[in-house]
């Protein structure tokens, strides 16, 4: 029980202002942008790839059910 209630706490320790200087930072720069787009793309490829993917093991079903 302590060990589901230890990460619990510890977060609730945190205090709320302390916001993360990372995303301000970036957000200043302007490279906020870059790394949405990088994350859109890499979004995107997967969503490509498993697309394709259904639709070869679509095609292989349809090969086996017609043997």
């Amino acid at each position: 029980m302590l060990g589901l209630l230890l990460p619990v706490w510890h977060a609730v320790a945190q205090p709320a202002a302390n916001a993360p200087e990372m995303a301000d930072t970036l957000r200043q720069d302007g490279k906020i942008y870059v790394v949405v787009a990088v994350i859109a793309v890499v979004l995107a490829g997967l969503l490509a790839y498993l697309v394709s993917l259904d639709r070869k093991l679509t095609r292989l079903e349809k090969e086996v059910h017609n043997r």
